[in-house]
């Protein structure tokens, strides 16, 4: 592991920052680090493990994040007198460490970095994983002792974070598809980020597109949308085929008056489902409601295609 240590802002603590070059662009296996998050929880472990598993399969280095809210609370970091490897400061190493123990004892040949940092979690993890392949964090949020809401911090990071989010839960169907989720632009970032890992996973992909059907009663318009659904899905696959020829791709064309219902549905048995991050609302700094839906539902990992701090459609 390459480290410099760099005075910390406030109180004087040294922070832990690795030396590597940013890389702005889609998920690719080319392109920078994976990045995950760690807090010592149940939930961040399991986020750890599946990124040091993504990252030997993307031949991508690991760097493991612990963000210590010590500095914030107190300017009394160093250990107690007497009391060896005792001290705040010590104990956010120590959750750095057992991170990194996590990816390791998974992947026992990965390129493993690690970074301390010191604030809040939400903002440094933006901040460090801009222009990096992927950021992971735990399905519970990064907020510690603080009790931040559940997910608030994953939830923020899919908002604003500058490269694709995964977010990390049971990992139920590892042999299961990447199911991509596009919308009528056709999404090409998520087919982006969804080919690359299928192709590095060599893993089946399916291509969902949901025509939103209003409940209630038919309606003569929708079958003119019904065929542009289909003229949707259909350039959707020829553009999932050219990026990754090796890899089998499937179409699923559905209807259903929620859309967030029928990807989930769809992405019942995936591996990874990856949405769009494109909001519809009067700020840039939010999610939409479809990815926000998928991302609290979803029985599995969750990728939010994001790139260069814009929302992806």
């Amino acid at each position: 592991m390459e480290l410099e240590n760099r005075p910390a802002k406030g109180p004087k603590v040294p922070v832990m920052k690795v030396r590597l070059v940013r890389r702005a662009g889609r998920l690719s296996q080319e392109s920078g680090s994976i990045v995950a998050g760690y807090d010592g929880s149940e939930e961040a472990g399991a986020a750890v493990r599946w990124a040091a598993r993504c990252a030997q399969a993307m031949n991508s280095p690991l760097r493991v994040v612990h963000c210590s809210l010590w500095p914030l609370l107190t300017r009394h970091l160093g250990p107690v007198p007497g009391v060896s490897g005792s001290g705040l400061e010590q104990s956010a190493q120590s959750i750095l460490d057992e991170g990194v123990g996590h990816a390791a004892a998974e992947v026992p040949e990965l390129d493993i970095r690690s970074t301390l940092l010191h604030g809040l979690p939400a903002q440094l993890l933006g901040q460090t994983s801009a222009g990096d392949s992927m950021l992971v964090v735990g399905s519970r949020g990064l907020g510690g002792f603080l009790g931040l809401l559940v997910g608030s911090v994953s939830l923020e990071l899919a908002a604003t974070a500058a490269c694709p989010v995964a977010v990390i839960r049971q990992d139920l169907h590892p042999d299961g598809p990447v199911v991509a989720a596009v919308d009528a632009s056709g999404s090409p970032s998520v087919l982006a980020d969804a080919c690359a890992l299928a192709v590095a996973w060599k893993a089946p992909m399916t291509v969902v597109h949901v025509q939103h059907q209003p409940p209630g009663h038919h309606r003569p318009d929708l079958e003119g949308s019904a065929a542009d659904a289909r003229e949707t899905l259909d350039a959707a696959l020829a553009h999932a085929r050219g990026l990754a020829p090796a890899v089998s791709v499937e179409g699923l064309l559905l209807a259903d008056s929620s859309v967030p219902h029928a990807i989930l549905n769809a992405a019942e048995k995936a591996r990874i489902v990856v949405v769009g991050s494109q909001g519809r609302g009067i700020l840039r700094e939010t999610l939409g409601s479809t990815a926000h839906a998928v991302l609290h539902h979803a029985n599995g990992p969750v990728l939010v295609s994001r790139h260069g701090g814009e929302a992806a459609r």
